[in-house]
């Protein structure tokens, strides 16, 4: 099974540039499933059910968010009421809207996806990611194909939990600080890690947004109001190529920026 795991979405361009360019990825690699974290779809921050269909068109199979999945109206409602494939983190508190995680059934067996948060310098109520992780690849036995994207601010917790889980999942891969990291790996148990896979946006930016805008922000103690940049758009994906005992045999970064 090959994953195609694409980096936190911003802007419409994004999304106009990722229409033009999966048919050719999957051609290209025999991708079998599209993964994307889909916490910024809706243009800079929050996720909405009509952008998750559009992109779903696309070729994206299935969505994982983060600490900004509530921030569009509405949404935790459309994700309680639509079958949409979309998941939020899984530690969030108990009575949370929506499925911390999701069986998918595809032509290889059973592939299980969990979304978790990090518990550091995020300002967001969430349990331990390392316990809920343990939980829920318990609930699922059966489930040979296991693909974490873990949403967090620290590089040592991301590495952390790739390392207390090598060996009893496919795949741990860093989202959330929108810079790729260099360092994807499959690690000695056979579980692909990556520390972040950074963002798919405007590439001329800061972490997307425009530059004049975020120097004012560290220049003044003014509050600013943040705009997404223009220009090109930089693609940050990994993917992850799995054998049939659900083992990573190798993890390569798919890097590119695309005029608009």
């Amino acid at each position: 099974m090959k994953i195609l795991f694409i980096g936190d979405i911003v802007s419409s361009s994004a999304r106009s540039v990722l229409k033009k360019l999966l048919p050719e990825l999957r051609s290209e690699h025999g991708i079998d499933i599209v993964i994307a974290n889909g916490e910024h779809l809706s243009d800079r921050v929050g996720v909405d059910a009509e952008t998750v269909e559009e992109m779903t068109r696309a070729g994206i199979d299935f969505f994982t968010t983060g600490n900004h999945v509530w921030r569009q109206k509405d949404f935790a409602d459309k994700l309680e009421k639509r079958n949409l494939p979309v998941i939020r983190p899984a530690n969030f508190l108990h009575g949370t809207p929506g499925d911390g995680y999701r069986v998918i059934n595809t032509s290889f067996g059973k592939l299980l996806v969990i979304n978790l948060l990090g518990q550091h310098e995020i300002k967001t109520n969430a349990t331990s990611p390392f316990l809920t992780a343990d939980e829920i690849i318990a609930a699922n036995p059966d489930c040979k194909y296991i693909f974490v994207d873990f949403h967090a601010e620290m590089s040592s917790e991301k590495v952390a939990l790739g390392r207390y889980l090598d060996g009893r999942v496919s795949a741990v891969v860093g989202t959330h600080i929108h810079v790729p990291t260099a360092d994807a790996r499959v690690l000695s148990g056979g579980t692909a890690v990556v520390t972040d896979v950074g963002f798919t946006g405007p590439a001329e930016s800061i972490l997307g947004v425009r530059e004049d805008i975020i120097f004012q922000t560290f220049i003044s103690s003014m509050p600013q109001k943040f705009e997404l940049a223009d220009g090109p758009i930089q693609l940050n994906s990994v993917l992850i190529d799995l054998g049939s005992d659900g083992k990573a045999k190798s993890i390569i970064r798919i890097d590119k920026v695309v005029s608009v």
